[in-house]
């Protein structure tokens, strides 16, 4: 065992962040996990980078979180650089499409247990990380 002292060099601290964060909870049959999971990314994922014709992602992250104590609930955490950012995709004009393919996609059940309604009402941020250096 080490002295118990990280190097400094080895890992950054950012602080005064305020990058917004979209947290939305959804719950499938645990069997269609995947499939709903595969088509969020083809459609929601590559569809939001596509409608604004960059032809880039754009959010800074988008994960996928399951809960083996929750089958079938799936926890989708999105970072975005600005409030902007995100709501240059919130039109409704670009959700309802991308709404109705993935539907058309995903035709099984679904429930939406949180949304992007319930996160901007939230004001979720990220205010600092830590992690190792590049």
């Amino acid at each position: 065992m080490g002295t118990g002292r990280l190097d400094p060099s080895s890992y950054r601290y950012v602080r005064g962040e305020r990058r917004p964060v979209e947290v939305l909870v959804f719950r499938v049959d645990p069997n269609d996990v995947e499939d709903f999971v595969r088509i969020d990314h083809e459609v929601w994922t590559l569809g939001e980078a596509s409608a604004l014709g960059h032809g880039t992602i754009p959010f800074l992250s988008k994960e996928v979180w399951l809960d083996d104590d929750r089958p079938g609930e799936i926890t989708i955490v999105i970072q975005w650089p600005s409030i902007d950012a995100w709501n240059a995709v919130d039109d409704p004009e670009i959700q309802g499409h991308l709404a109705a393919e993935f539907d058309a996609r995903f035709a099984r059940p679904y429930e939406v247990v949180r949304g992007a309604a319930d996160a901007k009402q939230l004001r979720i941020h990220r205010r600092s990380r830590f992690e190792p250096s590049r």
